[in-house]
């Protein structure tokens, strides 16, 4: 076990840089293997006089150092394995280094490195210290211009900012200087550099300006780029719309590279996609990649603000940026896709990822005070639920004062590095509120738990409604405080419909309830009938909602509630408790049937769109289950799971069966949500009847899948084979991949379908994918359609007994942990969530983690969440 404990970075030790940079200006002699960096950098002293200059820097070749042109000998600078310190340097400078980097030899994707054979970077959050000697943090913001050389090879040179000049040289080779008039962090900067096709398109801003929209690709790709280049127009216009923000430059890029441990970068006028987030036709891709494609297109955009041109002060404060952002590009998506529907699915990925990361000891704060390496925190406590906060903010002041509060903060921080706290301050100026209970949300881990209590008096048409809180410790955080919770409510009599009730003299149909301190109290007259409560609606904060409902009063949502999300929520609530109780022992069969019946009714109610019927449809994922009533044991869960399945194939056969063959869809494919939702009810009409193994559901997928004329059919008809096994699969998977062995995002799927496959033989499948010849962990696509989704998205397999899904995953960690950090802790959250399943199964993921611990070498980004895990 090592014994070494690196020094953990602290919210509270935040000092200001001791120099800021006025202008930076960059050469890059483009060599794959050795790449000469020119840095000149305009620096000004920011704290006290005599203070040294130090700057980040890692994996660097130092060839020379000159201070206002006077190049420095070697006792006066001292450079190591992090920092190059001068002492004695002026009050204001230039700065001049060159130094040596190995673009070709980084794989840890981090810098300047290699994809495709092309040049490209990734400096968020401390990439860039691996290009050049610089005050790494996000609170020195400077004007870049950049110059690059390079030979014929990559004849495309591109960086942020504005085209100044493009040439040759003396020396024959191509040069290109790019100018970013806007200051920015240096996280922010990107250059890429080859061959590369261009799909060009224009805007019209507002106030009537042109800007230029490229996106650039694989040669012969473009094509699949216009989704994407539509996508981007939609939400410069929504944003316009929306917030009032007009982009800024004259041309705005996107670039799709094959290699990229993150979805894309935001670096301004110059994102960098994932190929997987960018490209989509109807043969390569399927519906969900389009609603990815659509909303992180946006999501990238909308940095331009929120973000780039106000970013943060440290990297504590990456909430500020991403946590809005993220509810910026979740309310385009529901304007964009429905706003129930979008709603949904966003709150069905926060309970995946986030509530699960709050009751495990990796649970962090949304603005977390301590980290040993700021890339473990991109986590879906920063991302989703900092959206929720931001959401339940607007709830709390309301829609136009959360307008003006944005515009202020816009107004007030433009150009700046700011905090959290100075985002709050402009909506407490704004709407005239105390917000001071409200930050707590930033400050404070777990999910809450509100329990609601109702008590109906027939004689007086009362009812009186109570609301409590308890937030659980989390790691570090023992006592919780109150936080104010907004509970949006309303009433269905016992046919679901909406029951009007006054509420302090105010007739109303719904309302907004604020749970403050540990108890509420409110109560609502007029009420005459015993009231359904439909409480919660849209999700109106994230947490753990419980009541003493009566177990009939879900049907009753289920089958009429007016707010579509606890319509969705009354069946998940249903089906789960089924499971849970079959899991546990106790199986509820009466209560199945019922389940059953009251699904078709649901799904044969013409006003309901087809894409909230699909979601209806799913039952929740077994991962949802084990977080819902430790300890879990998956293998239980599995089965009860499958038996519900089972009831419902039987039960709701022709209903299915009649969807599958009324959704059939010969006509031209569209992206657009309707037709989308179509295709999501037929196919999982198919995959509910898959569950059913007759000879007759086996052909019925069989031409499912070899008629399919999109991605999102094929693999419909390929989950529904895997379901149901046997040479039909087999014989599916072999022409899959024949199909589409040239086209890698494609086979991506094919590897994360064998992957989930729930069947017996599940692991030594993916062990055998490993020694595919398609297969390269070093490329985090592929690494991540595998192997993390065999240990995220097959918890049946991945929990075996016996702890061989387990040392698999370890030595997963261990392998790409040599190369590449940030990927390889990506993968160990699934072991981190050992106190969460039975004894047996959590003593056996403890020693995996152990194992990992105890290993030489390891980098600090599996050294801080290994060490969480074991100690949370």
């Amino acid at each position: 076990m090592r014994t070494e404990t690196p020094a953990l970075i602290r919210l509270a030790d935040y000092t200001p840089p001791a120099f800021l940079v006025d202008e930076v200006h960059l050469d890059f002699d483009l060599q794959p293997e050795a790449t000469r960096v020119k840095a000149r950098l305009s620096l000004r002293r920011n704290g006290p006089g005599g203070t040294p200059l130090q700057l980040d820097g890692e994996r660097l070749k130092t060839l020379s150092v000159a201070v206002d042109g006077r190049v420095l000998g070697p006792g006066e600078f001292t450079a190591d394995d992090h920092s190059l310190t001068i002492p004695g340097v002026p009050d204001a400078f230039a700065l001049e280094t060159e130094v040596e980097i190995n673009p070709a030899a980084n794989k840890a994707l981090e810098g300047l490195y290699m994809s495709g054979g092309r040049f490209c970077t990734q400096c968020e959050a401390e990439g860039f210290r691996t290009i050049t000697w610089y005050p790494d943090r996000p609170d020195v913001l400077a004007r870049f211009t950049v110059r690059m050389t390079a030979d014929d090879a990559w004849p495309l040179l591109l960086s942020n900012g504005n085209l100044v000049e493009t040439g040759r040289g003396t020396d024959g080779r191509r040069y290109a200087v790019w100018n970013d008039p806007f200051p920015k962090p240096c996280y922010l900067f990107a250059l890429v550099a080859g061959e590369l096709d261009e799909l060009a398109d224009s805007f019209v801003t507002a106030s009537g300006r042109k800007v230029e929209l490229k996106i650039y690709v694989d040669p012969g790709m473009s094509a699949r780029a216009a989704y994407a280049m539509d996508a981007l127009k939609r939400s410069m216009r929504w944003d316009e719309e929306a917030f009032g923000r007009e982009y800024d430059l004259d041309l705005f890029m996107i670039v799709a590279v094959r290699d990229f441990n993150f979805g894309a970068m935001e670096n301004k006028g110059l994102n960098i996609f994932n190929s997987s987030l960018l490209l989509a036709d109807p043969e390569t891709a399927t519906d969900l990649d389009y609603e990815r494609i659509e909303s992180v297109v946006a999501h990238e955009y909308f940095h331009n603000w929120t973000g780039n041109r106000i970013t943060c002060r440290d990297w504590f404060q990456l909430c500020l940026k991403e946590g809005l952002t993220v509810f910026r590009d979740q309310s385009f998506s529901a304007d964009m896709r429905g706003e129930a529907v979008q709603r949904i699915k966003d709150v069905k990925a926060l309970r995946a990822r986030q509530f699960a990361e709050d009751q495990g000891p990796l649970a962090h704060p949304v603005r977390p005070s301590s980290y040993l390496k700021i890339d473990n925190f991109y986590t879906a406590t920063i991302y989703e639920k900092g959206a929720e906060v931001i959401r339940m903010l607007k709830a709390l002041i309301g829609a136009e004062a959360f307008r003006k509060g944005m515009d202020l903060y816009f107004e007030r921080w433009d150009g700046h590095a700011t905090t959290v706290e100075a985002f709050i301050a402009c909506f407490a100026e704004v709407s005239g509120q105390d917000l001071s209970a409200f930050f707590a949300w930033y400050e404070q881990a777990g999910t809450p738990r509100v329990r609601l209590a109702s008590r109906w008096t027939p004689e007086t048409g009362e009812l009186e409604i109570t609301l409590t809180q308890r937030t659980p410790a989390t790691p570090g955080q023992a006592d919780k405080r109150a936080l104010p919770v907004p509970v949006r409510l309303g009433l269905l009599d016992a046919e679901g419909r909406t029951m009007a009730f006054t509420r302090d003299g105010e007739a109303q149909d719904e309302t907004l309830v604020v749970l403050e301190g540990e108890e509420t109290r409110l109560t609502l007259s007029g009420v005459t009938s015993r009231p359904v409560v439909s409480a919660l609606r849209g999700f109106s904060a994230p947490v753990e909602l419980s009541s003493d409902a009566r177990p009939g009063d879900r049907y009753v949502q289920l089958a009429g509630d007016a707010d579509l999300f606890n319509r969705w929520e009354a069946g998940q609530e249903v089906a789960r408790d089924l499971i849970l109780a079959r899991a546990g022992g106790a199986p509820d069969e009466v209560g199945e049937e019922r389940f059953a019946e009251a699904m078709g009714r649901a799904l044969n109610d013409q006003a309901s769109e087809p894409a909230f019927k699909a979601l209806l449809l799913s039952l929740p994922t077994e991962s949802d289950l084990a977080v819902a009533r430790p300890p879990a044991d998956p293998a239980a869960i599995h089965e009860a799971r499958q038996a519900l399945r089972l009831r419902l194939a039987v039960h709701l056969e022709e209903t299915l069966k009649r969807l599958h063959l009324g959704l059939q869809d010969g006509g031209e494919f569209s992206p657009d949500a309707a037709s989308a939702g179509r295709r999501a009810l037929r196919n999982a009409a198919l995959e509910a009847l898959a569950a059913n193994p007759q000879s007759e559901i086996r052909a019925l997928a069989e031409g499912h899948y070899r008629a399919a004329g999109n991605m999102t059919d094929a693999i419909g008809g390929l989950n529904a084979l895997m379901t149901l096994g046997g040479a039909g699969f087999a014989s599916a998977l072999e022409d899959f991949h024949t199909r589409w062995r040239n086209e890698p995002l494609v086979i991506d799927k094919w590897f994360a379908l064998q992957a989930r496959d729930p069947s017996p033989e599940a692991l030594e499948r993916v062990i055998t994918l490993t020694r595919h010849p398609d297969f390269d962990a070093q490329t985090p696509n592929r690494l991540r359609a595998l192997v993390a989704t065999f240990a995220t998205a097959n918890p049946a397999r991945f929990h075996a007994r016996d702890g061989s899904g387990y040392r698999f995953l370890a030595d997963q960690i261990l392998a790409v942990d040599r190369y590449n950090p940030m990927t390889a802790a990506r993968l160990v959250e699934p072991l981190g969530s050992w106190r969460r399943y039975r004894p047996d199964l959590g003593a056996k993921m403890k020693a995996e983690l152990e194992r990992i611990a105890a290993a030489p070498g390891l980098s600090r980004n599996v050294l801080e969440l290994v060490g969480r895990a074991l100690d949370g």
